[in-house]
């Protein structure tokens, strides 16, 4: 079995028992392949073993793959979206996972509109108040949720979350807990885009619904240029 297949068996594997520990089934949960810096080529890979979501956060480099690939692939943008890029993202990413502000929400929506697009969005929630990192904190989100709710061109589909960074992948386990909580509160029918490489089993055992996994099935990646 070519490397990449057999690593991506293996994710299935561990997200099936994090899923049987939890008493959930594994159809509730999405693995979202984070293939930014990995060549299209490698992305066919892991294609041609069954993988179809993929998560880019560059939006030159994201594009050019989407551009390259089958169009049966889904495909996520995953990092920080700059207000300058949203006319190139959208048309290639129908989801972005990191909505962090009213303000980009208006913006997306009025390029979304204009490009007749609806995307989906997950809200990103900063729990743990950190300077490093956008998102709505957990006093603004109800409010956040409300106002986005009320763009046309935009879809919430749930929340994304990303914990301050640990060493013991348990020590996650509050902070994502803490996000399931505010979904259940704030959008009981939205999902959850929660969980990495390092603690994606531990967020499925607290409620993720789509964990974003690059390393631990493309390998290490190089720094970035």
């Amino acid at each position: 079995m070519p490397e990449i297949a057999a690593r991506l068996a293996e994710i299935r594997r561990r997200m099936d028992a994090a899923c049987r520990r939890a008493s959930r089934s594994v159809e509730e949960v999405t693995l979202l392949a984070v293939s930014k810096t990995f060549p299209a080529a490698v992305v066919a890979e892991a294609s041609e073993a069954g993988q179809r979501h993929f998560g880019e956060s560059r939006q030159q480099e994201g594009c050019a793959k989407v551009e390259e690939l089958p169009a049966s692939l889904n495909w996520h943008f995953i990092g920080r979206l700059q207000r300058n890029k949203v006319r190139k993202v959208l048309p290639a990413f129908p989801v972005l996972h990191s909505i962090d502000s009213l303000r980009l929400a208006a913006h997306v929506d009025r390029i979304a509109g204009e490009l007749g697009l609806k995307p989906s969005v997950y809200l990103e929630v900063d729990l743990a108040g950190e300077d490093s990192k956008g998102g709505f904190s957990e006093a603004e989100l109800e409010a956040a949720i409300h106002e986005v709710g009320c763009l046309s061109n935009l879809s919430i589909v749930g929340l994304m979350a990303i914990p301050p960074a640990v060493d013991d992948p348990e020590d996650s386990r509050p902070w994502f807990a803490r996000a399931r909580e505010l979904r259940d509160a704030l959008l009981p029918d939205g999902g959850l885009s929660m969980g990495m490489s390092g603690d994606f089993e531990v967020a499925i055992e607290e409620g993720s619904t789509i964990v974003r996994v690059g390393s631990s099935i493309f390998g290490r990646r190089e720094a970035a240029q």
